[in-house]
């Protein structure tokens, strides 16, 4: 039995849940609200205020299937009461964001400035200089978006200038050794 699958999910007060046919999911909460296709095969069942994943059999399939079910449900469910967050930091001298309304104003030391709009689902925000915060209720935008500004100036291993995550660790190298003898 998978040790994620089989824990049930506690629905938080003020969060409704729909199951429609063929496992169509909708969550609803105080951010929002979210949708989401699951697997046809799995057995989502809400019991009282939990929700229970079950699985038909122990095929293959099925039993890799059972957890990944759950933590879907699980991040739903998160998302839609507390909202996901990703931390980006900029180094490097020059190197700078700024919020304009609803743009995020990247300077990158390119030639011109790099703008990035909040979309439907995420928003920016720049609460100083050299810190990007990306926000939103559904996990998976928030960390694909947060991606894609990193990949707008990804950090070097010599100065460590660029975008990183705010918990990432920039293997730093050594540069060149000087004059030969």
């Amino acid at each position: 039995m998978s040790r994620i699958g089989k824990m049930p999910i506690d629905i938080p007060a003020g969060v409704e849940i729909k199951i429609g046919a063929n496992n169509e999911v909708s969550v609803k909460g105080p951010k929002g609200t979210l949708e989401k296709n699951l697997h046809k095969d799995m057995i989502i069942k809400v019991e009282g205020n939990q929700i229970i994943v079950e699985r038909p059999d122990d095929k293959k399939e099925n039993r890799s299937l059972h957890g990944l079910t759950r933590t879907l449900l699980n991040n739903m469910v998160v998302g839609v009461t507390e909202g996901y967050a990703k931390t980006l930091q900029i180094n490097g001298v020059g190197y700078r964001c700024q919020k304009q309304g609803k743009k995020l104003v990247l300077t990158l030391g390119y030639s011109h400035p790099v703008e990035m709009e909040d979309g439907d689902g995420y928003t920016f925000e720049a609460p100083d200089p050299n810190t990007i915060i990306v926000r939103g209720i559904d996990k998976q935008i928030v960390g694909q978006i947060a991606a894609v500004v990193r990949e707008k100036r990804l950090p070097e291993p010599y100065k460590g200038k660029g975008i990183k995550y705010a918990d990432e660790v920039i293997r730093r190298k050594e540069g060149k050794t000087g004059a030969k003898k």
